[in-house]
Formats: structure tokens, sequence, C-alpha cells
């Protein structure tokens, strides 16, 4: 199964800003989003510097897209339980999302915001983020010098309605059967603000635009916009089988965290709204970098004790290692020839290659079709052998030799018009430039040394650990250090190739491709 460097939960201000961090330091990231924003009621975002006044769906746009053209992978679903993949918290995670699909992560960041509970009134949650309101320093301006009311639904609104009254002097606080002590009601009054004890128990509204509030007693209290401190229900319960500790004297009771975001659990962080429920958009997007920062740091040390441990290994065997990679499966390769070499060979007259790092003999077979003579050689005597079958099948095994070697221990290759070597990449020992120049010498005059390679690793990639080295067409040419009097230069340059990712992503990869000519 392919493990992710992080997945985010969630694709608001706090989740792309982590993702945008985490994809700028080459990280394989998932986002999973459910598409339920808490900001959907709102038609605008304010308070955000260059934002101001944006549609909040207009910011998640372009911060998916800015996050995608790192390589960040977007899935729309809802993450329905985290949970360890082995006792000991230190293997990764396993979170399942909706359909019943299990991924694995090495690091989770829970970034899926909070869901407002508000007071059972009629009219009241029809109006959630245009009417009524929640932040004073998000909508005050709108609807400044207006009407206004605070309902109270607990002590803490009394905070909220010292602030609404900086945005307006017409304002009534409804107290919802709240005590107020004598102090509370000195200071409510001694600007200007009404206090109203009846509670309200519906809202009324004409044309869609807020009127006012009526209360228990029939009578109404005109209003054009209401602030009620809603309830923040985190929404976290997909981390319950982790049995975080949580923040008992916080409003919603949210998972406790370090200041950069970092449950008890050493692989689970937290960002944006789901640990501070008042948070605004900047505050949010501050939180997301500063997890995925976070997150990258905890990475790179795993990354420095994979690569402790594996130089600490004794070394690979190239021959069993590459034996045990072909026997335990019936097929590795797909059999169709490399597309970059059958569009550069179409144009050449056939005559004796050589195929380097054959495989399973998809291009030896193409060529030998084609009209060329082939030796295909390989270290794996299963590939070699498959490699056989194939061309038997395809009814040119007498055009093709297959010979199972190490190619580090060929002294001296047999002469060809044309040497060629696709995706000779490996993470064991591959000592590839000094076989590529042995290669190179069995070139005849008028014949071509064809090199194919992944100019950079796949998206899908983990950026720990090791992968086989890559490298480009130029970096290829000067680690050759062939003589340019002998040699010349046909092509040089990258191609784009669409693929599936092990995920079933469409991605795109970039294969070198460098064509020498001798003389």
């Amino acid at each position: 199964m392919h493990t992710w460097d992080a997945l985010i939960v969630g694709s608001g201000p706090a989740g792309l800003a982590a993702a945008l961090m985490l994809g700028r330091a080459r990280r394989r990231v998932l986002v999973v989003d459910d598409d339920l924003p808490r900001n959907r009621f709102a038609a605008h975002m304010h308070g955000v510097v260059g934002f101001d006044g944006v549609p909040p769906e207009d910011l998640a746009a372009r911060g998916r897209e800015e996050a995608e053209g790192y390589g960040v992978v977007f899935r729309s679903a809802r993450v329905t339980g985290v949970a360890d993949t082995t006792p000991g918290q230190d293997a990764g995670l396993r979170v399942t999302v909706t359909g019943g699909d299990t991924l694995t992560a090495r690091v989770v960041i829970a970034a899926s915001g909070v869901v407002d509970e508000l007071p059972a009134i009629p009219g009241l949650a029809e109006h959630w983020g245009t009417h009524v309101l929640h932040c004073p320093y998000c909508h005050g301006w709108e609807v400044r010098d207006r009407r206004l009311g605070v309902l109270l639904t607990s002590l803490f609104g009394l905070h909220q309605a010292d602030l609404v009254r900086q945005w307006s002097a017409d304002l009534t606080v409804f107290t919802q059967g709240l005590a107020l002590d004598d102090d509370a009601r000195r200071r409510i009054e001694a600007r200007g603000t009404r206090i109203v004890a009846a509670p309200v128990t519906a809202l009324t509204s004409a044309d869609g635009a807020l009127t006012g509030a009526t209360l228990a007693d029939g009578t109404t209290v005109p209003l054009d916009a209401l602030f009620v401190a809603a309830v923040p229900r985190p929404r976290d319960a997909y981390l319950d089988a982790l049995d975080l500790p949580r923040d008992e004297n916080a409003p919603g009771r949210p998972i406790a965290t370090d200041p950069q975001g970092r449950t008890a659990h050493p692989r689970v962080w937290i960002a944006g709204n789901i640990a501070q429920p008042y948070a605004n958009v900047p505050l949010s997007l501050g939180q997301g970098s500063m997890a995925g920062a976070g997150v990258n740091m905890v990475l790179v040390e795993d990354d420095i004790r994979t690569a402790l441990a594996t130089d600490a290994a004794p070394p690979a065997d190239p021959a069993a290692h590459w034996e045990a990679r072909y026997a335990e499966r019936p097929t590795i390769w797909s059999g169709r020839v490399n597309a970059a070499l059958a569009d550069v060979v179409a144009s050449l007259a056939p005559g004796r290659a050589l195929d380097l790092g054959c495989g399973e003999g998809g291009d030896a077979v193409w060529l030998a079709r084609a009209g060329w003579q082939v030796t295909g050689l390989d270290i794996s005597p299963t590939a070699v052998e498959r490699a056989r079958r194939a061309a038997d099948d395809a009814g040119v095994g007498e055009r093709t030799r297959f010979v199972a070697t190490d190619l580090a221990e060929v002294s001296a290759f047999e002469p060809a018009d044309l040497v060629m070597a696709s995706f000779l990449h490996s993470t064991v020992d591959l000592p590839r430039t000094a076989i590529l120049r042995r290669a190179a010498a069995a070139v005849v005059p008028g014949g071509r040394l064809l090199v194919i390679g992944h100019a950079e690793p796949p998206p899908w990639a983990g950026h720990h650990g090791r992968h086989a080295p890559m490298s480009t067409p130029s970096e290829d040419r000067a680690a050759l250090a062939l003589d340019p009097a002998e040699w010349e230069v046909e092509i040089e340059d990258l191609r784009a190739r669409p693929a599936t990712s092990p995920d079933g992503e469409a991605v795109t990869l970039r294969d070198g491709v460098l064509l020498l000519r001798r003389r």
C-alpha cells in the first residue's frame, strides 16, 4: 500500500496553508475534504490582507491551485477514522475514508474545523452568516451604525457585547434568562446599550433581510443584524480511536496541542478552527503554515533515521536484489515498448542493437520486429527467461539473444550499431556511468548511443529513504565525458508523458532522452 508523507484532513485556510508548505518541501501530500467549509455561509472574507472582501471560495480555489502546482493531491471524501498502523505510534497512521477506502500516511494534520451549534430559535439558522453573525471583526464594518443585537448563550457573550458596541450605538443585549450581576449591567449600560431580559423566541424577516427579534411577551425589537456566540464543536470524531487529551478549559473542548499544533500523538497535528474555534482566516493560515513546517521537520528526522539505518546495514547484493524483485510477481513491466525509444529509433536503419538492462524484453522485442538484430543483457535470470519467451511468442526469437549477466562485470561489450539503456536505474549498487562509458566504446562508427531515463522521481515517490539516482540528459552527457570530436549530440531533451500513480491519479512524468552519434 502506498504511504503518503502527510495526509491533511480539510482544505480550509489552515489545511491549504499546511499543504502549500509541505508541497514546497517536496513532500507527497494528500488533502481529503468533504466540501463543507465552515465559512460557506458567508459571502465575503474580511480582515485578510490582500483578500479583504473576497469570497471565501475564491481563496480556496486559488490556494488549491497553488498547492496542486507543487504536486499536492486533493480528494473529495470524508475521513471516518484514524488509527496507528501498528502499536507504538511510530510506524505511521491508517486513515479510513467514506466508501471504505483505507489510506496510510506518515503524519496526519487535522484541519477539519468546527460545526457551529446555534440556539434553537426559529429564523436564526436561516440568517447565519448573513444577518446572524459571530465575529464583529469579520462583519462589524458591514453593519456599522445599524440596529444591532447580541444574543447571549453564555456569560462569554458579554465580551461580544462589549465589542459590538464599537460598531454601533444602537445596540440591544438579549440576556435569554442569564442572570447578570450589578457590575455587568453597569458595564453594558454605561455606553447606552439596552438590556432585554425577555427571551427571544423567533427572528422576523422581510425580502430575505432580518427585521427584528420577537420576544416571549409578544413584542418585537427591530434589528438589522444579530450577533451570537455559537457553540463550536470540533469536527474531530475521526480521531477518537487515538484517545488524545483535550483542553478542558477551552470552548468546545478541542484536542490539546503544543504551540506549533502537535498533539500528544507524535504523528498527529492540528491546525485552524479545530484547535482554536475563534481564529479568523489569517490566524488559521498562520497555524497551517506552522503545522506544515513542524510536520516537515518530523519527516526530516524520520528520513535521517532511515538513512542512518540503511547506511549501517550491509550493502544489498545487486544480483540477489533484482532476482528477488522479478521473482516476486509473474510480470513486472507492461511488455510495451518505451514511447521515447520507439519515436527515436523509428527513423534509424535497422542493424545490430545492444539493450543494457533489457528486463523482460519489451524494448528488445519491438526492435526485433522493426528488423534489428538484438542482444539483451540483464542481471536477473528470471527477467532474461521471460524476455526469451516474449521474443518467441512474438515470432522474433531468431532475431534476439538474451544473456543473464552483471553489467558491472562486463569489461567489453560486443560491437553494435545501437547501444541503448532505457531506465537503467537501481536502488542498489549500479556503476551506471562506468557501464555506459564501456558500452559507448562498443558503438561502431556511424552508430548511436541512446540513453533514456527518469529525469526526476515520480510524484508518488516518497522523499525519504533511498530511491534510484536520477539525472537529466545534460547531466548524463557531462558524466560520460565522451570526446566531442568523436561524438555528436543528436538529441538532448526532456519529454513529458502521462502516467497513472499507484493511487489512480493522472500525473505527468518527465523523461530524459540523450542520443549521441559516433562520427
